[in-house]
């Protein structure tokens, strides 16, 4: 994942629609973790495979995915420095 420029709160606008089409090309799993993401967010990695049920190897690939296609942003956690946590870059 690249983490160097995903940054959460990084002012790339992006439209709705765009936002949807980039996202109508992803998987399932990527799709529920972006729903997850746009109920609450910032949320790590882990707390993602908490709320989404998915395992944490799926959720890994999903923010992948995610990130890829410029939909996620992350940036390093407040509360635990060793912890990225994501956001939805719309």
């Amino acid at each position: 994942m690249s983490t160097q420029t995903s940054e959460v709160g990084t002012n790339n606008e992006m439209s709705d629609e765009e936002f949807d089409e980039r996202l109508r090309e992803l998987p399932p799993s990527a799709k529920l973790v972006a729903k997850v993401l746009e109920l609450e967010e910032p949320l790590s990695q882990s707390e993602l495979a908490e709320e989404s049920l998915l395992p944490d190897r799926t959720v890994r690939y999903a923010l992948n995915r995610l990130d890829e296609a410029g939909l996620v942003h992350s940036r390093y956690s407040f509360a635990d420095a060793r912890k990225r946590v994501y956001a939805l870059a719309q």
